[in-house]
């Protein structure tokens, strides 16, 4: 046998396996099929299967409800009394499957819209998009509970993190002229809804500092859609990997040792992703002698990610703007231009990420109110 396994490059199991299987029999008259003959002994009778067919085939054409299902064929089976038992909900299934008469559709699964498709340039890898996040109420035993800022490029994965007491728009503005002046400026920057990046919601026409920074430094604030899932993946994501990675692995005594193993961390993860950096598009220079006015008049250009409610209209700024009845409970892309006073709505589909047409396009004339706060200036 080992001979013979050699010579046709199979193992002895498998000559063994033959053998037997030829045991007693001339080899001419010996059915090598490797397939068992006849019927599982526990597979359902063919007048049944007939019979489930059939049932199908009248609740097809005749039922009112127009139900021919494996639930239906087997409330139907049980007002035959030829059948001795009744076939169970999945047998009624697989002889349906096995005879083509299933008719349901499976879910299609459609790739995944590239990185960033909501903005067209950072989706074609012409921009660079910083995201930031607030990681809040981490307790330190015996200490104060902190929040971390946390920051990634979505393009090159530059990373960083500020464990702060107490979470602010102030603070939030010197984390980020900190990082755009290590690290120069990206075409976007972009963050959830709360107050801290947004400003006040209960007031219309609101702009907060971090808009204005922004706005200053012309770079394009973008705000992700409320309740969504998927802009924010990649800051998430990182909010996920400092927790497990930074937060959950060690004791902390105190403040200072936080934020002494945070920054460790943060120098690591950026010589891990050193390769990705060297791939992403270019940052612009930080301006020299930059100072923060809170109070000079908006240019430049803010975007929104919103959903349309059932009647096409879209929330925005604390107004209503009606956009387009046919696009319907779909996201949309807000671009509120200070410059020249228009805001542009732009259709936006996962399923179609590369097709978004303009939908509508109104003025937009925002009153020259004051900065609501102390405004100073900001080095």
């Amino acid at each position: 046998m080992r001979s013979v396994a050699i010579a046709f490059g199979v193992s002895v199991g498998t000559v063994a396996y033959w053998v037997e299987h030829a045991r007693g029999q001339r080899l001419d008259r010996v059915n090598f099929d490797d397939r068992k003959p006849g019927r599982a002994w526990n597979r359902i009778r063919m007048d049944v299967e007939a019979r489930i067919l059939s049932v199908r085939r009248t609740l097809r054409e005749d039922s009112v409800l127009g139900e021919y299902g494996p639930d239906a064929i087997g409330l139907a089976l049980q007002e035959d009394s030829s059948l001795e038992q009744l076939p169970s909900r999945t047998t009624i299934y697989r002889v349906l499957e096995r005879h083509g008469a299933l008719e349901g559709t499976h879910r299609q699964r459609r790739p995944a819209p590239p990185k960033g498709w909501h903005l067209p340039a950072l989706a074609q890898g012409q921009a660079e998009l910083d995201s930031f996040d607030f990681i809040e109420d981490l307790k330190i035993a015996g200490g104060p509970l902190v929040s971390v800022l946390t920051a990634t490029s979505l393009h090159g994965a530059l990373a960083d993190a500020w464990v702060v007491e107490h979470p602010s728009a102030k603070a939030t503005l010197e984390a980020l002229t900190d990082r755009w002046r290590r690290e120069g400026l990206p075409t976007y920057a972009q963050f959830d809804n709360d107050t801290i990046f947004q400003g006040a919601h209960q007031f219309t026409d609101t702009v907060g500092r971090v808009s204005r920074l922004c706005l200053a430094l012309r770079v394009i604030p973008v705000f992700a859609p409320p309740r969504e899932h998927g802009f924010q993946n990649a800051i998430e994501g990182f909010n996920a990997l400092w927790q497990s990675k930074v937060w959950q692995r060690h004791h902390y005594p105190d403040f200072a040792s936080l934020v002494a193993l945070s920054g460790r961390y943060i120098t690591a993860y950026r010589v891990k992703t050193a390769a990705r950096r060297e791939a992403a598009p270019n940052r612009r220079r930080f301006p020299k002698g930059f100072k923060l006015n809170l109070n000079t008049p908006l240019k430049g250009t803010m975007i929104y990610l919103r959903r349309s409610d059932d009647q096409g209209n879209v929330p925005l700024l604390a107004h209503t703007f009606p956009v387009a009845q046919h696009w319907v409970h779909r996201l949309v892309r807000c671009e509120v231009d200070f410059t020249h006073q228009r805001i542009r709505f732009y259709a936006m589909r996962r399923r179609d990420p590369h097709h978004q047409p303009l939908l509508r396009e109104v003025p937009y004339l925002r009153p020259n109110k004051p900065f609501q706060g102390k405004p100073g200036a900001f080095n």
